[in-house]
């Protein structure tokens, strides 16, 4: 099973963010979304004229935060290519994804469902991690894509922060996800999730899986804990 096309960032307008900062900040994250990001999709998606998104949108390429393609087309450019290379392996979310993995393996192995581990900034998530089910029908494909926190598992378990919570349909149709949150005191929330085919997750199952989530993400605390990192209390 595969997803749909990442969900854009949601806008919200920060009070103490400049007005036209915040919608250069907005266009940035956009066209990171999708990849790849024509002028009418990015002012459309922004809410914004085609004449202001084209000056907002140059001012990132000169800076080499995009780059534009001979179709007119805009993605990530040079200079956030740099940044994000000189970044590979030595940030705090590169530690959590290590230090997350084999708890990851153990819940996909435990509930033989995918297991995923979700970051959010408060405005939208997105799955950074995955251990895939084994089995022959299985869900996959949710590495990177962002998705809204309104109504989905990971918005609703972050909202209640120690509990597992199951939503069905939310991002994808017929399928489940259940999800938990880690009680954080870094700079990323950070959730615990599996996810399946709706029909395999029955009212038994669901008990079951609730327990081996809860076991994931108590263990995962305690080894975050462990190695003094800043994404648990």
């Amino acid at each position: 099973m595969t997803t749909s096309s990442a969900t854009e960032p949601r806008i919200v307008d920060e009070v103490d963010v400049p007005r036209s900062i915040g919608r250069v900040l907005d266009l940035f994250e956009i066209v990171l979304a999708q990849g790849r990001c024509n002028l009418t999709s990015a002012a459309n998606a922004a809410g914004l004229t085609p004449t202001t998104t084209l000056r907002y949108l140059r001012a990132l390429e000169t800076r080499g935060y995009l780059g534009r393609d001979s179709s007119g087309d805009f993605s990530a450019g040079p200079t956030a290519l740099r940044l994000a290379a000189g970044m590979r392996g030595g940030t705090a979310l590169d530690r959590l994804i290590s230090t997350a993995q084999p708890h990851l393996d153990q819940l996909a192995e435990r509930t033989g469902e995918s297991a995923y581990l979700a970051v959010s900034d408060g405005r939208t998530g997105t799955y950074v991690a995955t251990a895939e089910s084994t089995r022959a029908i299985r869900h996959v494909g949710w590495i990177g894509q962002e998705v809204p926190l309104d109504g989905s598992a990971l918005g609703a378990a972050l909202d209640r922060r120690g509990t597992v919570v199951t939503r069905i349909g939310a991002v994808e149709p017929d399928i489940t996800a259940m999800s938990r949150a880690l009680t954080t005191a870094g700079p990323l929330d950070v959730a615990v999730s599996i996810v399946g085919p709706a029909h395999r997750f029955t009212e038994d199952r669901r008990v079951r899986h609730e327990h081996a989530l809860d076991d994931a993400v108590d263990e995962l605390e305690r080894k975050l804990r462990i190695n003094g990192e800043d994404f648990t209390s």
